[in-house]
């Protein structure tokens, strides 16, 4: 082995621990920006799933326009693993109209969960009954 060889050895041994630091330090934020896009993508989802599910309460509403229906719907149809809240008000007899209302919390993911942890997810709907009152 020569002088020479050997000098081109240890330079290759001390940019192999500058990457290494350099990941180290860039990993942590590389996934955290992956954990802040993933939470803003189940944000939507869950307004997505949350407006199908108003929609669905407010079907079953038309045809029986009581809170157990509502519940039973929701229970069906809403955010998987949520707790969700439904709220009937208005006229429920035939021809009158119903307002239904459902909240939400979206789901949370670790570290940048707590971001949207404050934030309530709403939607209502007003449908005329049309089934027994």
């Amino acid at each position: 082995m020569t002088i020479c060889s050997h000098r081109r050895s240890a330079h290759r041994r001390g940019n192999r621990g500058q990457s290494t630091v350099e990941l180290a330090v860039v990993l942590p934020v590389v996934v955290v920006l992956v954990l802040v896009v993933l939470q803003a993508a189940l944000l939507v989802r869950d307004r997505v799933v949350l407006v199908h599910a108003t929609r669905a309460v407010g079907r079953t509403v038309i045809v029986d326009p009581t809170e157990h229906a509502a519940r039973r719907t929701l229970v069906d149809q809403g955010p998987p693993g949520a707790h969700a809240t439904v709220q009937l008000s208005g006229d429920r007899r035939p021809g009158g109209l119903v307002t239904v209302r459902l909240a939400a919390r979206p789901t949370q993911l670790p570290l940048v969960g707590r971001v949207v942890g404050a934030i309530e997810l709403r939607e209502q709907l007003v449908v005329m009954v049309e089934g027994p009152g």
